[in-house]
């Protein structure tokens, strides 16, 4: 029971963190950049969102562990975890259908985001 409890605070910390529109599209646009992510001032430029905004709901992402960042030189690049992702969505779908699987895998890593970008263009 402690933990499906865990589990469950953990679900909730990022679907909450999601549950807002900026994030919820800077979210979309960090799963679509793949692995090497995106810098905050082109994620900002591309959202329409001033920076400062931007880097309020982007700490509250990383937060509730959907996304890392990393520093290269004085840019701060963000990525989607694709873990963290992967385990929020079989989270939310483990019961589904009476138990029975009836989806399929639904794990998607970083690389499988750039070939679909990739094969897009």
């Amino acid at each position: 029971m402690m933990v499906d409890q865990m589990r469950t605070d953990k679900a909730v910390k990022a679907l909450s963190a999601l549950a807002q529109e900026h994030r919820l599209a800077a979210y979309r646009l960090l799963v679509q950049a793949g692995a090497e992510g995106l810098m905050a001032g082109v994620i900002a430029e591309q959202l329409s969102i001033a920076p400062s905004s931007l880097s309020f709901h982007l700490s509250q992402l990383a937060n509730a562990g959907l996304v890392t960042q990393r520093r290269e030189s004085r840019s701060i690049y963000y990525a989607a975890d694709y873990a963290a992702m992967n385990t929020l969505m079989s989270f939310m779908l483990e019961n589904c259908c009476n138990g029975v699987s009836c989806i399929g895998d639904i794990g998607c890593s970083a690389e499988q985001s750039s070939d679909s970008e990739r094969n897009a263009a």
